[in-house]
């Protein structure tokens, strides 16, 4: 499905039209993946259901993934907008457009994890745990899961 927004910019849930070098290279150097290989990020887009923003040239531009069994649980993740294209509202543009595809209605827990942008999302209803207590993680060392060190 493809949606139009302000000044020409166009979302698209295509996955064939990621272009997975802008995502790695965005990523790659982000606080939450940094030195994340190539190979798994294209991994980590064919298993989502993933949201691209273009410009008028077709180039892209923001990006957000929804890692999700499309029916109880989504989890938002790898949301960005390329620092050449930011103040457009394209961060807002590409996090409602995915909150609102289709294949995400009836979807009744949607999840994320953030540093820096607890006023976005909580524009959008998301809050912190009620009881963190509840929720338990496994976090592993990236340099051990990608053999770097």
């Amino acid at each position: 499905m493809k949606w139009t927004g302000a000044d020409g910019f166009e979302a698209d849930d295509d996955a064939a039209r990621i272009d997975v070098d802008v995502v790695h290279g965005f990523l790659n150097t982000s606080y939450w993946a940094p030195g994340i290989p190539r190979e798994v990020v294209q991994r980590s887009i064919e298993g989502s259901l993933n949201l691209g923003v273009y410009d008028a040239d077709g180039a892209m531009v923001a990006f957000a993934r929804m890692v999700t069994d499309r029916a109880t649980f989504a989890w938002l993740a790898d949301v960005f907008v390329l620092e050449s294209h930011r103040g457009h509202g394209l961060g807002r543009f590409v996090v409602s457009t995915l909150l609102e595809h289709p294949d995400l209605k009836g979807v009744r827990r949607f999840m994320l994890g953030t540093a820096d942008a607890h006023e976005l999302y909580r524009s959008y209803g998301f809050a912190e745990l009620p009881d963190p207590g509840s929720m338990m993680i496994i976090r592993k060392d990236p340099a051990d899961i990608y053999g770097r060190g």
